[in-house]
């Protein structure tokens, strides 16, 4: 039963090429959306909070702050309407999955850049 699934996902699902990015980088997510008949770009820049799921159900949390109030979306990655994923930052964090970075404010909440 695996098997087959694992082969539905590689046969009829298309893959996009997207950079590497994980938890705690910073990146920006330009996507498609529909108003009746017009479609325009949308984009929404923020920090990775995790990355979960394999294969055809991979998904990832994206975190930004509008004024005062914290904005989380989830997208999943092979999403049709996903045009491309910019890596503005590379973080360092000690997790895959930094919930506690939703109660950090101020200064707290800077996550340290990794310099390539």
């Amino acid at each position: 039963m695996d098997s087959l699934i694992n082969f539905v996902e590689n046969e009829f699902v298309s893959k996009k090429e997207f950079p590497k990015f994980s938890a705690g980088d910073t990146i920006t997510v330009y996507y498609e959306i529909k108003e009746g008949e017009k479609t325009r770009t949308q984009f929404f820049k923020g920090v990775v909070l995790q990355r979960r799921g394999s294969g055809s159900t991979e998904t990832f949390t994206i975190r930004k702050m509008s004024g005062t109030i914290g904005v989380e979306r989830i997208f999943p990655v092979n999403m049709p309407a996903l045009q491309k994923i910019e890596v503005n930052k590379k973080g360092k964090v000690r997790r895959s999955r930094i919930f506690y970075f939703r109660e950090l404010t101020g200064k707290k909440a800077r996550i340290k850049e990794v310099r390539k």
